[in-house]
């Protein structure tokens, strides 16, 4: 009897993937600015058949939008989508919060002090990049830890978007240091197993971002 072939993970769709979703990400291309399909071939060394492959699936994440004979560009998100996406993530990350507070062992809540170090650190150093990893791996701490699998996987089907408008309020100056001592309250809520002042503090500093991202957003 004939037997299927075994399915290679496609590699090189995943890191060409990878790399423009990082370009995005860091800055390098803003939301508006075109992607254009023979310079990043280029840059990449990848055929056009694997860029566009790649940039359906940043398309499906809302992360790229396909403009008929135009081609893609970074996506814009405007401030009433904004506003729906923030208010989504009060909701979700006060109660992985609320949950992880509740059930979390010793271990991940030192795990997750320990990444609110790092975030300190990325911060400090300024470093959009590093400060964007180090939240990112703060709430793969939470959300993996908070015992439910539904809010987690909703939460980081919007991680993409949320990480542009992360992009405008983390670095904000006026936002950096309440961002820190938030996180910082958050943990001790954590260490205190307190569950309703890590929700309260959680969806507190989401409104907080949202404020700082509208305001950019605006401006």
């Amino acid at each position: 009897m004939a037997k299927i072939g075994l399915v290679q993970p496609d590699t090189l769709r995943q890191r060409v993937e990878e790399a423009v979703r990082n370009a995005i990400m860091s800055g390098l291309y803003r939301p508006g600015d075109r992607l254009v399909e023979r310079e990043l071939c280029e840059d990449l060394g990848v055929s056009r058949a694997s860029l566009r492959e790649a940039m359906r699936r940043l398309e499906a994440e809302k992360l790229v939008e396909i403009i008929p004979h135009k081609g893609p560009m970074v996506a814009v998100i405007t401030a009433e989508e904004a506003r729906q996406i923030y208010a989504l993530r009060a909701v979700l990350e006060g109660y992985a919060a609320h949950e992880f507070a509740k059930i979390a062992t010793e271990d991940a809540i030192t795990q997750f002090a320990a990444a609110a170090d790092e975030l300190k650190e990325a911060a400090l150093k300024n470093s959009r990049e590093d400060v964007l990893q180090a939240k990112s791996k703060l709430y793969d701490i939470m959300l993996g830890n908070c015992g439910n699998a539904l809010a987690q996987d909703v939460l980081k089907g919007l991680y993409s978007r949320i990480n542009l408008l992360r992009a405008t309020s983390l670095l904000d100056p006026s936002r950096l240091p309440k961002s820190l001592a938030e996180i910082a309250e958050l943990t001790q809520a954590f260490r205190d197993k307190d569950a309703d002042r890590a929700q309260e503090v959680a969806s507190m500093h989401v409104r907080n971002a949202c404020e700082v991202a509208l305001r950019n957003l605006d401006g």
